[in-house]
């Protein structure tokens, strides 16, 4: 037998070991909705057995029987060697007796209870019990409180689908309807919701959470402002302010002509009855003019049970408000799970029973199948994923260039795998995000810059500028092939119309001075000159001059005709320089 100190360290270690798997179960990794279900209720039944443990470590500290005090006295006293020996000698005859009796260790139970973690069974997979229709608790199963709600006196005749988004709303429900019947599917509509969040949120503690509920409703219910059931202001009639001072009136029939409503509220102040007819509530009224209420026939007082009619009523609303207050706490809890049920109703509405049969055999094997995804992967050579989920082979990471690494300051020291992923990230975001900062468009001019010092000097060199010395130089070869047909040809007859007379004079010049010149290179050998010279310098600038004013007709034509394709000729050139440029 135990003594009273070996029980007590006994739960201590217990406490310890229950506080240490509860961390490891907490930080175990849980990949499924399964698991995480499976996970909190291991944990609810590890903290309730560390509550209970508490509970007995403390009973057996308060030593209400005093046997604590006697064992310290025992080994503590004068004799405590002839106690020892005492216990070792029970402990002997109680192995001979029991020679096969075997000691199993606390860490033995618990290294199986991470052992069926690990590798669960089937029946360990399966800790809690949800309906197909709950998915485990994936989904709300409101069939049952559907089928109570439309069979409501007055209900509404909805879909489950509709009643799903709007079973919550019991404030737009008439107070009149909320009946015996009501109360019954309230009462079923709440057990049901903490039910099932007792099994999908083990760890929520409801007796704090009705606590909480509680506080907040009494307060919401004493100010008025509970949805639903505003706080009914009763008219001045029917409290003290009814009252009716008889001593101005002289005959029942005087009091018949304040009307129905004033003398019920009077015959209610006095505690009277308040029914039948006009006259017969001024007669009742009026018999008491004069008279206290103790000398007034007992048959005119209203009966005590219709007096506390209106106190039951009231309670009777508050605990009907109390259930929707519920009500309301839960949907809000389980709002994700409500989502998700509203979602899987509307895809079944629209599929077959076939197409559903499959769905259901593909929940069956999605524990199964994420199981085998969060296997770890063999990858030494650190090789990019396939589309399922494993490394490409080592040749085609080789053909793609993916061993080749480029790294691009624009986009803050990224690194791109492959020339191809490169080249394509120069149009996607993260480059554009990176020009945008520096404050440079993001356009064809900066095509394959990836140093931010490069960027910003080519940035000086503004689009605006290169246009300008593109069109600058463009002009300059425009100006000289345009008019080159008129500088080398100045026979060409055009008409006045069609060559300017400065142009036309600025040729012939040119043309009479290149022959002077010519005809100066030919005599180099007289460096002096002659008159014959001078003559024929002078009459070449005559004869330029006379053929600007002459104009042969056969050759026009032609002349003209030449002229034209030169023109459009150099013009087609010279666009393709413009665009080339720009």
């Amino acid at each position: 037998m135990e003594t009273i100190l070996e029980q007590q360290r006994r739960y201590h270690e217990e406490k310890e070991r229950l506080m240490d798997a509860k961390t490891k179960e907490m930080l175990h990794k849980k990949s499924t909705l399964r698991e995480q279900i499976n996970s909190d209720h291991r944990t609810r039944a590890m903290l309730d057995r560390y509550m209970e443990v508490s509970g007995n470590l403390r009973d057996s500290y308060e030593d209400k029987d005093g046997m604590r005090k006697d064992e310290l006295g025992a080994i503590s006293g004068p004799n405590e060697f002839a106690e020892f020996y005492n216990r070792l000698k029970h402990i002997k005859e109680f192995h001979r007796k029991h020679p096969n009796e075997i000691s199993i260790p606390m860490s033995v139970e618990f290294e199986e209870l991470m052992k069926a973690r690990d590798n669960p069974s089937e029946e360990a997979q399966n800790l809690v019990e949800f309906s197909d229709e709950e998915g485990y608790g994936r989904y709300l199963d409101l069939h049952d409180c559907y089928l109570k709600y439309i069979n409501l006196k007055g209900a509404e005749k909805l879909e489950y689908i509709s009643y799903l988004s709007s079973f919550d709303q019991l404030f737009d429900i008439p107070k009149d309807r909320k009946n015996a019947e009501y109360k019954k599917y309230l009462e079923m509509l709440l057990e049901y919701l903490q039910d099932y969040t007792d099994r999908v949120k083990p760890l929520l503690d409801q007796n704090e959470l009705y606590g909480k509920v509680l506080l907040d409703f009494e307060k919401k219910w004493d100010n008025g402002t509970f949805p639903g059931w505003p706080k009914e202001t009763s008219s001045a009639l029917t409290h003290a302010g009814a009252h009716l001072d008889l001593s101005a009136f002289s005959s029942w029939e005087e009091l018949a002509s304040l009307g129905l409503d004033r003398l019920k509220s009077a015959l209610m102040a006095l505690g009277l009855k308040c029914g039948g007819t006009l006259e017969e509530r001024a007669q009742r009224l009026f018999s008491t003019k004069g008279k206290s209420l103790e000398l007034l026939d007992p048959s005119l007082f209203a009966k005590n049970p219709k007096a506390k009619g209106p106190k039951k009523d009231t309670e009777r609303n508050k605990e009907i408000a109390f259930f929707e207050a519920q009500v309301y706490e839960y949907v809000e809890i389980l709002g994700e799970q409500r989502q998700l049920t509203h979602e899987n109703v509307q895809r079944k509405q629209a599929r077959t029973g076939e197409e559903r049969e499959e769905e259901d055999e593909e929940q069956l094997s999605e524990s199964e199948s994420e199981d085998e995804d969060n296997e770890i992967i063999y990858n030494p050579k650190n090789l990019p994923l396939g589309w399922d989920g494993k490394p490409i082979p080592y040749w085609l990471y080789k053909l793609h260039g993916l061993n080749i690494n480029y790294n691009c300051e624009i986009c803050g020291n990224y690194t791109y795998r492959g020339p191809k992923a490169f080249q394509r990230h120069f149009a996607e975001w993260r480059h554009a995000h990176g020009m945008r900062c520096l404050g440079i468009p993001n356009t064809a001019h900066f095509a394959n810059v990836t140093q931010i010092e490069d960027a910003v000097s080519r940035k000086s060199l503004s689009p605006r500028s290169i246009r300008t010395a593109a069109f600058s130089r463009v002009s300059i070869i425009l100006m000289f092939f345009v008019f080159f047909p008129v500088c080398f040809d100045c026979n060409s007859s055009v008409g006045e119309a069609e060559v300017p007379e400065g142009i036309r004079a600025l040729a012939a010049g040119y043309r009479g001075r290149v022959r002077g010149l010519e005809w100066q290179r030919g005599q180099q050998e007289d460096l002096r000159g002659s008159e014959e010279t001078r003559i024929a310098v002078d009459q070449g600038d005559y004869e330029a001059e006379k053929l600007k004013k002459k104009s042969t007709s056969n050759e026009r034509p032609l002349r003209f005709a030449i002229f034209c394709i030169t023109r459009v000729f150099f013009l087609f050139v010279s666009s393709n320089v413009v665009l080339q440029t720009l």
